[in-house]
């Protein structure tokens, strides 16, 4: 973590009563920063600024640093306040004055646990955004033909996240698919079929790592139902592979949905898992989310079965801790989202459903109204852990 603070200090008061309050906030802290005191001349460098209120009566010392600031870092001021020495009056007066003029900001204050808690958490935030702004994300082919509402506007998600998007032919995939030598498999599956199929998923896989590597990839959607047809395979294993190795790797060429998992990359350190809700239990909050791929580094096991509604390939039955995790997603233009908490109760493999089958009980039952009454397309991620509030904190950030 990359942490700043400095400080704005009255004249008015004693400095060395000032120095021990300032010495015994910040020792608290548990969290690594340079202090920087009052020299703000790399305000806007770090993954964090934090402005140290240490007195009353500095908010005219505030309101004159506010243009060179304001040149420096377009970001939200963080004002740290101490429960002494009248800084937290001081600090809800910029406050006020920086909302009155349409800027953004929030106080620090309280036990030093939750401020710690709440730095790192900001740090993250940070962090995420600078790593979004870099990214390059790919279309392979088109959004597939049924994902009527999951298309997203390049230019707009350019602008908001930052996030390159570009488009790679199908044709190109394919091709470079039978130009890959056939190795033999290094995995097994009780299946013949899927045994027999797992060279050309291997294929796949290493025809999709070479266009990550030529394009420079951080990650793509697929529009992977044409691999069927074309080389009588799926992608569901090389999606696994990929998305445990790093990348985002989405199915279906789900623009939003790829988004959600590049989000939840830069956030969380994972992609998630893009799956269908298959069955909504609205009394109970409960819902059944199933596709045929899972990343390989979300599962406890996994078995090889062949894809759900084709019958061949390789498709991905994982199982994943049972436990805490989080649904998340994105709409196409960035003007919505939605995420709930809730615990995994159970993997299940039944015959009739995508391969991948997890039930998901929400902590708020009446979240679960949002999927038959206003989702955002059939597509939902499913993140491991409570991070509800990490989310909205970004949200709130890029809005």
């Amino acid at each position: 973590m990359n942490i700043a603070i400095f400080s704005i200090v009255s004249e008015l008061h004693d400095p060395q009563a000032v120095e021990a309050v300032t010495h015994e906030t910040l020792s608290a802290l548990s969290v690594d920063y340079i202090f920087c005191g009052d020299d703000f001349q790399s305000y806007g460098a770090h993954d964090l600024d934090i402005i140290m209120v240490c007195t009353g009566g500095t908010e005219g010392v505030f309101k004159r640093l506010l243009p060179m600031l304001r040149e420096k870092s377009q970001k939200p001021f963080y004002l740290l306040a101490s429960n002494k020495s009248n800084a937290l009056p001081a600090s809800i007066e910029i406050l006020s004055y920086l909302q009155i003029n349409g800027l953004q900001g929030e106080i620090l204050h309280g036990q030093a646990p939750y401020i710690s808690s709440r730095i790192r958490h900001l740090v993250q935030v940070s962090q995420a955004m600078l790593r979004l702004s870099q990214a390059r994300l790919a279309v392979i082919g088109q959004p597939s033909d049924w994902l009527i509402a999951s298309h997203a506007d390049y230019a707009l998600v350019r602008e908001k996240l930052g996030v390159n998007l570009l488009d790679i032919p199908m044709s190109e995939l394919i091709a470079l698919v039978k130009t890959m030598p056939v190795e033999k498999p290094s995995l097994t599956a009780d299946n013949p079929s899927v045994q027999e199929a797992l060279p050309g998923a291997q294929c796949i896989y290493s025809a999709l790592k070479s266009l990550v590597e030529k394009y420079q990839l951080d990650g793509f959607t697929l529009r992977c139902f044409d691999l069927l047809d074309a080389v009588h395979n799926t992608g569901c294993l090389a999606l696994a592979k990929l998305n445990a190795e790093g990348y985002v790797a989405g199915c279906e060429g789900d623009v939003p949905t790829m988004l959600t998992m590049m989000v939840a990359r830069v956030l969380f350190g994972c992609s998630g898992f893009q799956a269908n809700p298959a069955s909504v239990n609205v009394e109970t909050g409960e819902i059944l989310f199933a596709h045929c791929t899972i990343p390989l580094n979300m599962v406890h096991r996994y078995e090889l079965d062949t894809h759900y509604e084709s019958g061949i390939g390789v498709g991905i039955r994982g199982y994943m801790q049972e436990g805490p995790v989080t649904v998340f997603k994105l709409s196409g233009d960035l003007s919505r989202s939605f995420v709930a908490e809730g615990e995994l109760i159970r993997n299940q493999s039944e015959p009739d459903l995508c391969r991948t089958q997890q039930v998901i009980r929400l902590a708020d039952a009446a979240d679960a109204q949002y999927f038959l009454q206003n989702p955002i397309g059939n597509h939902h991620v499913v993140i491991p852990g409570h991070v509800k509030d990490v989310i909205g904190e970004w949200w709130d950030n890029l809005n």
